[in-house]
């Protein structure tokens, strides 16, 4: 069982120029990580990983960790929502535009072919509501794509699904726990294209097979998904919703 992430348990190194946040868990192997926006680097690491050995981890990955970090930086961002007529939205890759309609006592959203998205909110919903009801109507619509792509690609990866859910992540499109055979995929891929959710999907049940992003990895990803590269470059070049991104 892993222990509490506590203050104490967390550091931080320069390496390179670079700020490395280290949290020392009860974990067997250690984890780097870039995060958006700005590509914070982390590194969760086993309890006795000394800092040395954690600069060594750091130095063996700068290229890729330096890649992530500029890839991040060309990454277009939206603005603060406000949900209010004119604004741009995206759904599965489409983009939309928003028509705030502002009557009745219920809420709803309606999309139309045209890419028109209408918010319908009673007078005077505080920005925050508006937000949480396209949120939910996002959430349903990514959970009615979900269980189609897990129909098709259980066979073929050969491991179930025992559980799924979604929800906000600031720092993963999607998120899996192998031994419980659980996964969890970023509400964020609702705006994204289709293909950039499947992409998540396999790669979450690969890591059934194989925990950790190594070449066993890529070469099972190359052989279930093989334009999965192309895929994960489309969605490295969507736009980043506006977030406070707070750690």
């Amino acid at each position: 069982m892993a222990v509490a992430d506590t203050p104490a348990a967390r550091t931080r190194l320069t390496v390179d120029g670079m700020t490395v946040t280290v949290t020392r868990k009860n974990i067997r192997n250690l984890h780097l990580a870039v995060h958006p926006p700005a590509g914070r680097i982390t590194v969760s690491a086993p309890l006795a990983t000394t800092d040395d050995n954690v600069r060594l981890a750091v130095v063996s990955r700068l290229q890729w960790i330096k890649k992530q970090q500029r890839e991040f930086e060309a990454q277009p961002r939206q603005s603060a929502r406000q949900y209010v007529s004119g604004e741009c939205h995206y759904v599965f890759g489409q983009r939309c535009r928003l028509r705030l309609i502002e009557h009745g006592l219920t809420s709803r959203i309606e999309l139309h072919r045209s890419g028109k998205l209408e918010l319908h909110v009673p007078p005077k919903t505080p920005v925050e509501k508006r937000g949480r009801v396209l949120d939910n109507w996002y959430r349903r619509k990514l959970k009615a794509r979900i269980p189609p792509l897990l129909e098709k690609w259980h066979p073929v990866i050969g491991l179930e699904a025992a559980d799924w859910g979604v929800k906000k992540m600031k720092t993963k499109w999607g998120s899996c726990n192998p031994d419980h055979r659980r996964i969890w995929l970023n509400l964020e891929l609702a705006k994204k294209h289709p293909h950039c959710l499947e992409y998540i999907v396999v790669h979450e049940l690969t890591h059934f097979r194989e925990r950790h992003h190594n070449d066993r990895f890529r070469t099972l990803m190359d052989s279930y998904l093989p334009d999965w590269r192309e895929r994960r470059k489309l969605l490295n070049r969507s736009p980043l919703a506006h977030a406070d991104w707070q750690y």
